[in-house]
């Protein structure tokens, strides 16, 4: 549950920062990011590179979410 002081300071969140900002960027990739890199390359009928890191499957995902049209959000 969040609450209002939360909801107001939603825009100003820090939570999106860039995957180049990030401390731990340099490790491997989650093992939420491997499953969902896969099945998104996969879709993509891309190659996927089970040797990135977390900065960089980041972006991978980004990318593979534009060409498959997952995460997208509809308005």
């Amino acid at each position: 549950m969040t609450d209002k002081q939360t909801q107001a300071m939603h825009g100003q969140s820090n939570m999106e920062k860039d995957p180049e900002d990030w401390v731990t960027g340099d490790e491997p990739m989650t093992g939420a990011q491997r499953s969902y890199l896969k099945t998104l390359s996969e879709e993509a009928r891309e190659e996927f590179d089970e040797k990135l890191t977390k900065a960089e499957a980041s972006k991978r995902i980004d990318e593979l979410q534009e060409k498959t049209g997952r995460g997208q959000q509809t308005h």
